[in-house]
């Protein structure tokens, strides 16, 4: 049986790189590719690889930051792709937790890729999950996103994301919801996505942000589809996928 790989990294000549390491790999089959944190998080969602080549350093999105979206224990076996970042390899090794430096030597690579063969064998006796946990247990906690500061009616209105319960798409602006007030903001969804982070905040249809904290249940209708309660008995619409989704995280969360 193949082991299923995913390679996540920003940089298109890193992941030509991995490929080419991978290609002779018999046992190996690579079933995508992707350049950001959120396609990450939906292909290592859906698509349930057993590996992830997983960059650290990425734009809005970083590599812990998708673990921690998907959750340890929810989350496929790794091997973190890193510049030089010395905090990182010592939180990594501390962890016993696969890494390869960049640029990537082949001979590096190789052994990685045993190891990481070993591990999904389960001839290890390792406890990939427990170890993910771990890692990211030791990382620094990141800052909050800073208030949003929205102009309305000549005034400035900081609202902190906190506050918000669900964000929707509306053209080239978005609706936020915070309480009893709503304030129009002009950004593209996926930017505010980005923003806000993975940790709090979910997407549960092209046109609709949660926040997790606001959530009450999730509700089944028809034909896989759902709806989200949140605590002020509001409900939204989900896609199938971003319902099916958030019921795995919160599961995770569980």
């Amino acid at each position: 049986m193949k082991i299923r790989v995913l390679i996540v990294d920003d940089e298109p000549v890193a992941r030509q790189r991995v490929r080419r390491f991978l290609k002779g790999e018999t046992d190996v089959e690579v079933i995508g590719e992707c350049g950001d944190g959120e396609s990450a998080i939906r292909e290592i969602t859906q698509q349930r690889p057993d590996l992830v080549f997983l960059d650290v350093q990425m734009p809005e999105l970083d590599g812990f930051q998708v673990v921690s979206a998907i959750g340890a224990a929810q989350m496929p076996g790794v091997i973190f792709v890193t510049a030089h970042d010395e905090f990182a390899l010592q939180a990594f090794e501390a962890q016993a937790i696969g890494y390869l430096l960049k640029p990537v030597g082949e001979a590096r690579f190789r052994a990685a890729l045993q190891r990481a063969r070993t591990l999904l064998a389960g001839h290890a006796g390792t406890d990939w999950p427990r170890q993910l946990a771990g890692l990211l247990a030791r990382l620094p906690a990141k800052p909050p996103a800073p208030p949003f500061a929205i102009r309305t009616d000549g005034r400035i209105v900081l609202v902190p994301p906190a506050e918000i319960d669900w964000i929707e798409a509306e053209g080239d602006y978005v609706r936020i919801h915070a309480g009893t007030e709503t304030h129009l903001l002009r950004a593209r969804l996926h930017e505010l996505e980005a923003r806000l982070g993975p940790e709090r905040f979910f997407r549960i249809h092209r046109s609709t942000l949660v926040n997790l904290e606001a959530v009450k249940e999730v509700r089944p209708v028809h034909e896989g589809e759902s709806v989200v309660v949140l605590r002020d008995g509001r409900r939204l619409a989900a896609s199938r996928t971003g319902g099916r989704q958030l019921q795995e995280r919160l599961s995770a969360l569980g």
